[in-house]
């Protein structure tokens, strides 16, 4: 089994156009929730996302490749540019044949869906252009990014709702591990806030339409975002032989399955992911410093996680800190762990822990240290990310300082 580490990042969300602004603003405890800027707000009850404003596709991409180019894909090209670019890696010759892709993503081409609603149901037209099945595809961030990098190795997309991108780096993680590839470009992106986007979301009723205020007693529910986050996961021993910088130690990964529930969570399911991660990292409880909670902001999500992590780390658990991200960026469905694993570099590399921000009454049903509202110093050697998906799929990932 091999060792396997980040040596490269790349992000695009609410909060900044690169991983640097976004970090800074997890120091900040900075909000990137705003007012949505989209066509036919005004018929949405839900007017608040995280929204990546300044958004110009022409400043990045051709002509040509806008036209096959969905936003979730366009914003996955971006953050991948920026993580192959500090991997220092290229992919010609052997490695490219040894190197591959996987993503994770929700909705896909979301966007190309409520545009071509429009054309046919609203505007009556009877033709759609002829390449929206091939952009609005799922698999279609995956496939561009191995075109644009040349990786001829394992190359796919997951789609396991909310817990799309941590299921992706987990199989990456594995394939890097098991010597089925010397790296791989892994993580996750989405682009659901268009009007169907929104609309859908909003019939399930459990939207904030004020703010994210993980674990805080009066929480109302959770806000979307978007935006894409992009790893290098390598070969630790290829990576030191080439003296690249290493990030952080992927150790371990577990994933679980509620069956019980379409979409309320399971303690027990989640439980069981955070031991399964554990004891594939070959970790115990108290090695674990700093978890990057799922924390949407949601009655029923926030008082599970928290009792499946009391349950796991028992006399610990008063010493764990737990933060959601989500209350800076929002939740971008597929794309929110690959984001939200951001923070979990931070806090190995520079130990700063990105706070939740927006809390503001202390709830008995999380009764954990959530770093509320301001990051913290603190020294952590190992990290848990959480994902906590609609239809009961849990994915845990396992990190490591180096």
């Amino acid at each position: 089994m091999k060792r396997v580490v980040i040596t490269g990042a790349g992000t695009i969300n609410a909060l900044a156009h690169d991983v640097a602004g976004t970090l800074a603003a997890f120091r900040e405890g900075r909000c990137g929730i705003t007012e949505l800027d989209i066509r036919d707000k005004d018929r949405l009850s839900i007017q608040i996302g995280g929204q990546v404003h300044n958004w110009d596709p022409e400043a990045h991409f051709n002509r040509q490749q806008i036209v096959l180019y969905d936003k979730f894909t366009q914003f996955t090209l971006l953050a991948a540019r920026e993580a192959v670019a500090q991997s220092g890696l290229t992919f010609a010759g052997s490695l490219g044949l040894e190197a591959g892709v996987i993503l994770g993503t929700a909705g896909g081409g979301v966007n190309t869906w409520d545009e071509n609603y429009r054309v046919v149901y609203e505007e009556g037209k009877n033709r759609v252009h002829p390449f929206v099945v091939p952009k609005l595809m799922n698999n279609a961030a995956a496939s561009h990014v191995s075109m644009e990098f040349q990786l001829r190795g394992p190359s796919f997309t997951v789609a396991t709702a909310c817990a799309s991108s941590n299921h992706a780096m987990g199989q990456a993680f594995q394939m890097v591990r098991s010597g089925m590839a010397r790296a791989m470009l892994t993580g996750g992106s989405e682009a659901m806030l268009c009007f169907g986007g929104i609309k859908a979301w909003e019939g399930l009723r459990v939207m904030s339409k004020d703010a994210c205020r993980p674990f805080s007693l009066n929480r109302n529910g959770m806000v979307q975002g978007e935006g894409a986050a992009i790893f290098v996961f390598e070969e630790y021993e290829h990576a030191r032989a080439r003296g690249a910088e290493i990030l952080a130690e992927v150790i371990g990964f577990a994933m679980t399955s509620d069956a019980s529930d379409i979409v309320m969570p399971s303690k027990l399911g989640a439980a069981r992911a955070i031991e399964g991660a554990l004891r594939d990292a070959r970790v115990t409880p108290d090695a674990v410093g700093y978890i990057n909670a799922h924390g949407t902001g949601t009655a029923a999500n926030d008082k599970t996680e928290c009792a499946a992590v009391a349950d796991v780390f028992r006399h610990h658990a008063d010493r764990l800190m737990i933060s959601s991200t989500k209350s800076m960026h929002g939740h971008l469905i597929g794309g929110t762990g690959a984001v939200e694993l951001l923070a979990c570099i931070l806090a190995l590399r520079e130990g700063v822990i990105a706070p939740t921000i927006g809390y503001e009454e202390p709830d008995p049903e999380c009764a954990l240290d959530v770093v509320p509202n301001v990051a913290r110093q603190a020294r952590v050697d190992v990290v848990l990310s959480n994902a906590f998906a609609f239809g009961g799929l849990n994915a845990v990932l396992a990190l490591r300082r180096v």
